[in-house]
């Protein structure tokens, strides 16, 4: 003779359905204390993960994996140019630039300087940066996409920017260096 399963009525459904909920429960609560905690530091810095930094070189390596003997994939010719941290492996430091390309560079390549890069909410749009943190004071200039900046601070609305020619406040969500949010000092 062949069972067939059963959830035993009514109250085998509603018995079924609460260990199903606390087993999802538990796995979340779990998968996200572990997650959290993966990504909260770095294994060898301590620092946050992910986290924006600088380029310190005019000429820096990104490789495809964390050692020298992975092929390089490309070379960035700009230093001060923004990046975001998003792993670490001993000295080695996985990076996403603004454009969203990812690969591997040495530590000592990169400076703990916040620069940004301006990004307008449509392509061709000029971003326009003030002469206070607050919009209704004069724009000292318009920027376009991609111009680099350094970051004085920011305040999680605004951010106080320099450049070669300019000097100013911007709106904080215009730029790639910058968590929303984030206060920096």
């Amino acid at each position: 003779m062949q069972r067939v399963a059963s959830f035993g009525g009514r109250g085998g459904v509603r018995r079924w359905a609460g260990v199903l909920l606390a087993a999802i429960f538990l796995a979340g609560v779990a998968g996200g204390a572990q997650a959290a905690s993966d990504l909260a530091t770095g294994p060898v810095s301590g620092l946050p993960i992910p986290r924006f930094v600088s380029l310190k070189s005019d000429r820096t390596n990104v490789r495809g994996g964390p050692n020298k003997d992975q092929d390089v994939r490309w070379v960035y010719t700009r230093a001060g140019m923004p990046v975001e941290i998003t792993a670490e492996f001993e000295n080695w430091r996985r990076i996403r630039d603004w454009e969203g390309a990812e690969g591997w560079v040495y530590h000592s390549l990169l400076s703990g300087r916040r620069t940004a890069v301006i990004v307008p909410a449509k392509k061709d749009d000029l971003v326009p940066l003030y002469q206070d943190a607050d919009p209704t004071s004069a724009v000292m200039a318009r920027l376009q996409a991609g111009v680099l900046a350094q970051i004085k601070n920011c305040d999680g609305h605004w951010c106080e920017i320099t450049g070669k020619s300019f000097s100013g406040y911007i709106v904080q969500e215009r730029l790639w260096g910058a968590y929303p949010n984030e206060k920096v000092d």
